[in-house]
């Protein structure tokens, strides 16, 4: 039985105004359907896990929410972090945890902003990969890539093990030229930050590359049915490295030769932006419109592939326009081209810079 680990952090800012500090995209309905993205991740992993081997790493300003969310999670299942440190501190910290309880228990990491409709497809593809966690292997899966995209990093394929593969190397995202040439090699998949291990093997990684985190991280979770635990928090927590999983852990192991992968034969979206979103949603028309479920309505009228969020609780019309955003929310109204949709968060940086924090 796996041990499913949901980190749920970021902000989003590519979402604005839908996704904001206090209320980030992975506790929104962007599936298509009533269910949040953090819904649907634990649905998903549901299927490998019982609710109480499931665990979700959040902030604190987010546990109240995760908790509602998801009810059939135990509380003392939503590790809750004083403030974001990272994926290596939050996902670690969850191993250390699940290794008081099961020293050797096999521990699976899948973001909660993530979408995969084919859970049957995602669930045979982690038991592939539980295979060789088994081995002492620390694996990742990798989706193939669909096209070119210099939105993701990339693993490089080695030799053949089981039912996957060594992993040669971790790739950072690439320019155009580059990720042309990955998807033409054959050998590359798109990285997913997916990862299943034993937790005694990853903690004993932990242990050689970061080791200030490892005894962190320990000493929490050793602590954490105690007293003390919330005056440790208070000691350790500011002390400990921001940095990813990637860097910390799984690119100097991969460099050993103790990385494996294994293809994810489903589609995989991270939904990053509106763009993503128009792409992954069913269209609400046969011109492309893609209206996300929200509060008010929608009328397109000559309009198409526009993305429209009704979420303040009016009417939305658009005419004669094709390929937009429109986000509509009590607060803010946001319209841009589908093709600058990455580049919203810099919106949300010229709030910051002009301290409306009541917006962000």
């Amino acid at each position: 039985m796996l041990h499913a680990v949901v980190p749920a952090g970021g902000s989003g800012t590519r979402l604005w105004p839908l996704s904001r500090a206090q209320r980030p995209k992975f506790l929104l309905p962007l599936t298509g359907t009533e269910s949040s993205l953090l819904q649907s991740t634990v649905d998903r992993v549901r299927l490998l896990s019982d609710p109480d081997r499931v665990y979700v790493v959040t902030g604190a300003a987010h546990a109240v929410d995760v908790a509602r969310q998801l009810p059939d999670v135990p509380g003392d299942n939503i590790l809750v972090e004083p403030s974001p440190r990272d994926s290596a501190a939050a996902i670690s910290l969850a191993a250390a945890v699940i290794a008081e309880r099961d020293p050797t228990a096999v521990m699976g990491s899948f973001a909660a902003d993530h979408l995969v409709q084919d859970g049957g497809a995602f669930a045979k593809t982690v038991e592939r990969a539980m295979e060789l966690a088994a081995t002492g292997l620390l694996m990742t899966i990798g989706i193939n890539p669909t096209g070119p995209d210099i939105g993701f990093g990339y693993l490089r394929l080695g030799a053949p093990i089981g039912p996957g593969y060594q992993l040669d190397a971790f790739v950072e995202k690439p320019d155009q030229v580059s990720a042309v040439e990955y998807v033409s090699a054959g050998n590359y998949l798109w990285n997913a930050g997916m990862f299943v291990w034993r937790v005694d093997v990853f903690l004993a990684e932990l242990a050689r590359h970061r080791p200030a985190l490892h005894d962190a991280v320990r000493t929490l979770a050793a602590a954490w049915d105690s007293p003390g635990r919330e005056a440790l928090f208070s000691q350790l927590w500011p002390t400990l490295e921001k940095i990813s999983i990637d860097y910390a852990v799984m690119e100097p192991a991969a460099a050993a030769g103790k990385v494996g992968v294994v293809p994810g034969d489903f589609d995989w979206h991270d939904v990053g932006d509106y763009d993503t979103l128009g792409q992954v949603l069913k269209a609400a028309d046969k011109v492309g419109n893609v209206v996300v479920r929200g509060s008010g309505e929608a009328i397109l009228t000559e309009a198409k592939r526009n993305v429209v969020v009704p979420a303040a609780g009016r009417l939305v019309a658009a005419l004669g326009v094709d390929d937009l955003i429109i986000v509509d929310t009590p607060d803010a109204l946001l319209v841009c081209p589908r093709d600058r949709a990455q580049e919203v968060k810099a919106l949300v940086e010229e709030l910051k810079q002009a301290n409306r924090t009541d917006l962000v």
